[in-house]
């Protein structure tokens, strides 16, 4: 089993990061202070820090014929829980960057994907494979 990442994201805003990582998406809350709060994505721990405005928008690259924003970041789930989330998602009315769909189609890492922005403007993706043996798969 790999080791938990930590990813520091800037937020302009802790009641809606608290709303959206904790209420939408289901995050445990962990430590907390007024300029940061400690989360538990999927095991990892994600910790939104407040800044007083936020760094440029995302640019865009082309994969599998959509535009991706980067940076983004996210969680591999299993395809039952990225359902469950891609329903949680639409009911909530979230404006996906890119709405859930299968991506590479009957080849090599055939996933699972969605992408979405936080209320700060950070972009998310959520994916799962069918074989998670995929994950790296290259041909």
């Amino acid at each position: 089993m790999p080791q938990p990442f930590h990813l520091a994201i800037p937020v302009d805003d802790l009641d809606k990061a608290r709303e959206f990582y904790g209420t939408l998406l289901g995050c445990k809350q962990g430590r907390s202070d007024t300029q940061w709060i400690d989360w538990d994505l999927g095991g990892h721990q994600l910790v939104t820090h407040l800044v007083k405005a936020m760094p440029s928008a995302p640019e865009y690259n082309a994969v599998d014929g959509h535009s991706v924003p980067v940076p983004h970041f996210g969680v591999v789930l299993s395809m039952s829980d990225w359902q469950a989330l891609a329903d949680t998602l639409t009911a909530a009315n979230i404006e996906f960057v890119i709405k859930p769909y299968v991506r590479f189609k009957g080849q090599a890492g055939e996933q699972a994907t969605m992408f979405f922005m936080d209320p700060a403007g950070n972009a998310l993706e959520f994916k799962a494979f069918a074989n998670i043996n995929q994950l790296f798969a290259t041909d």
